[in-house]
């Protein structure tokens, strides 16, 4: 087997290393290349310098998608895990129809985020037609819109992955809790909660990040109304390239500061988290 795999592995290895050049690689390069030029087509690209970096930092309308999306991204975070690690807790216990609960939470993260912004528009703007608003008249109708939509889809999701982690810890270690006098809140903050910082760490960073990512959804449920109040960072970039003449270059810009944001976040998460993992 050994000498099979070192006489074939570039048969396994190069095409998808070339596809990962093809598709990942040079692309984001020659968009780094693009943010410190004013172009309209690849072709065309003019080096200018840092420029579209000093226009988005000036563009009030990127710096306000900014906070909004970085407050966004906490509270989503706070929502999702919280809701989703009771879930958990609940459905590991010896109750009937904890399969099917499980599949029933988990149902949502399958509906494409589209449809899910449509689908919850109706929704929103029913309930509020009777007070004569509606979902994209108001940019905190808009932001709670957001946050019970992307939780109601994710919930389920981050559900498994903590039920996946409480499955995982070895249940003599929470005997022995119990034996030495540990109550429920005791066992839950000292035993459970730091055996479970890998699954943390995970659902965290998912979170996090899909809150700073999040495009779809926002797209569908608002489309940045009012007046580009409600719009996240991933729609603003889309809008600053394909909606502003001559600002293309500026679009890449936001993009590639897009990108040092959510990698720079989602390194100290995990630099956070990982610290406070415990060996089982």
């Amino acid at each position: 087997m050994e000498k099979a795999i070192k006489k074939y592995w570039p048969v396994f290895l190069v095409p998808t290393l070339v596809s990962f050049l093809i598709g990942f690689i040079v692309p984001f390069i020659l968009g780094v290349w693009l943010s410190f030029c004013d172009f309209t087509t690849v072709t065309d690209a003019q080096f200018t310098g840092i420029e579209n970096y000093l226009r988005a930092f000036q563009d009030t309308i990127f710096q306000h998608a900014f906070w909004y999306t970085a407050l966004f991204a906490i509270v989503s975070l706070l929502v999702i895990n919280v809701i989703a690690f009771a879930l958990a807790l609940a459905l590991t216990q010896k109750m009937r129809g904890t399969n099917l609960f499980r599949t029933v939470f988990f149902m949502p993260n399958l509906i494409g985020g589209i449809v899910l912004g449509y689908i919850w528009q109706l929704i929103f703007n029913g309930i509020l037609a009777q007070y004569s608003q509606a979902i994209n008249l108001n940019e905190w109708y808009g932001f709670a819109g957001l946050v019970i939509l992307v939780s109601w889809q994710q919930i389920g999701y981050m559900m498994i992955v903590y039920i996946a982690g409480l499955q995982s810890i070895p249940t003599d270690v929470l005997e022995a809790a119990e034996v030495d006098g540990a109550g429920p809140w005791e066992r839950l903050k000292s035993v459970i909660i730091p055996m479970m910082m890998p699954s943390i760490t995970i659902c965290t960073f998912l979170s996090i990040t899909n809150g700073f990512k999040l495009f779809d959804q926002n797209l569908s449920l608002t489309a940045g109304e009012p007046s580009k109040l409600s719009e996240l960072l991933a729609l603003n970039i889309y809008n600053t390239f394909y909606g502003r003449t001559g600002w293309e270059g500026v679009g890449q810009a936001k993009a590639v500061i897009f990108c040092l944001v959510v990698v720079a976040i989602g390194l100290i998460q995990l630099r956070v988290t990982r610290s406070k993992e415990v060996q089982q």
